[in-house]
């Protein structure tokens, strides 16, 4: 079993976003791990493994509008299953 069960992936398209303070805020405010936050100021592509995915994706969806969500439950594609 995962400590953090959900792989939680998304797009967030805004203005003036900045990568370091959006990973900066989930590391500090939302527990998990594997986090990456890469893209530039109009872009950001968002990677975390989380149980709480729902926070990330509000987060995210206050920064500007979110697309391209996936999240998907990881103890599920352990055993075989479709996450």
């Amino acid at each position: 079993m995962q400590e953090f069960k959900f792989d939680t992936q998304l797009l967030i398209e805004g203005h003036d976003l900045d990568e370091d303070a959006i990973h900066d805020y989930i590391t500090a405010n939302i527990p998990g791990d594997c986090l990456l936050a890469v893209g530039d100021e109009d872009l950001i592509k968002i990677h975390f493994h989380t149980n709480v995915p729902w926070k990330v994706l509000e987060y995210c969806a206050s920064l500007g509008d979110i697309f391209d969500v996936v999240v998907e439950n990881m103890d599920r594609q352990e055993n075989g299953l479709q996450g």
